[in-house]
């Protein structure tokens, strides 16, 4: 479980990039932070492994303060999928997924015995394991940066808009690969991302968050979308958007589900 107690950040110059914020993310559950750019979701994802210290507050994990944890070996334990990979493009796929366990004292063999599976488990061909990132397509950095963040079998993955950087095609390729690991490994996952739409996708909760890392609503999918908190919520999850207002409609027998402008999105079963 994580545990975020009223924690802020200011910077030395005076900004604020978190006020005031607390959250509970409970085991084996993905939480998703959700919010336009400045509103201080990255600085609170980053406080978690300490990438970023808080000035006010506390951070928790499994009810111990992270302070009171040595910084190297806290984010030797946690997964951490940056936006665009963040792969090292000097080695290749196979020791960049064996990176951290090497460091952590795992044989150099082992490790890279361990990452040959894990870049199947993430649904690449472990042949690639010996081509270097710039060889990848953007999908597929972003499949080897997941298998990184799984190598040493954290409990904990931290994911900062992961799927940012690809074209929407393979972006909800690497969703549905990230639902699929996570109903097979059941890790607690905390996501950072601006695409609401991705956000109700993938997480059991989601944290809606106004400028300064204020809270403006948190709550499952179907509850923010069924009763958003006030104007601000109902606007930025669009709510009242024609895409989300579903209708059946009765051809040939059939119940087909449209949309608010008409549009087919599927047969009802």
């Amino acid at each position: 479980m994580i545990e975020l107690r009223s924690v802020g950040k200011t910077y030395a110059d005076g900004t604020v990039a978190v006020a005031d914020f607390s959250l509970i993310a409970p085991s084996h559950r993905t939480v998703a932070l959700v919010g336009s750019s400045g509103s201080g979701k990255t600085t609170l994802l980053r406080m978690v492994n300490r990438m970023i210290e808080p000035t006010s507050g506390t951070v928790l994990i499994d009810e111990k303060d992270v302070r009171t944890l040595d910084r190297v070996a806290l984010r030797r334990s946690i997964g951490y999928v940056p936006q665009a990979g963040g792969l090292l493009p000097h080695r290749t796929v196979l020791d960049n997924v064996a990176t951290v366990p090497i460091l952590n004292g795992t044989r150099k063999s082992t490790a890279r015995r361990a990452a040959l599976g894990l870049l199947e488990r993430v649904g690449l061909d472990p042949s690639l394991g010996k081509r270097y990132p710039a060889q990848l397509s953007g999908g597929q950095q972003q499949r080897v940066a997941v298998a990184r963040a799984l190598a040493t079998e954290p409990n904990i993955l931290l994911m900062d808009e992961p799927f940012g950087a690809v074209d929407p095609i393979v972006r909800r390729e690497l969703q549905d690969e990230l639902i699929r690991l996570q109903a097979d490994l059941g890790k607690t996952i905390v996501l950072v991302t601006h695409d609401v739409d991705e956000a109700f996708r993938l997480a059991d909760e989601v944290v809606v968050l106004r400028s300064g890392g204020l809270t403006a609503q948190t709550g499952s999918p179907e509850e923010i979308l069924a009763d958003p908190a006030d104007d601000f919520v109902r606007e930025f999850v669009g709510a009242d958007r024609a895409d989300r207002r579903l209708r059946t409609k009765q051809v040939g027998g059939q119940s087909l589900v449209v949309d608010g402008r008409g549009k087919l999105l599927g047969v009802l079963s």
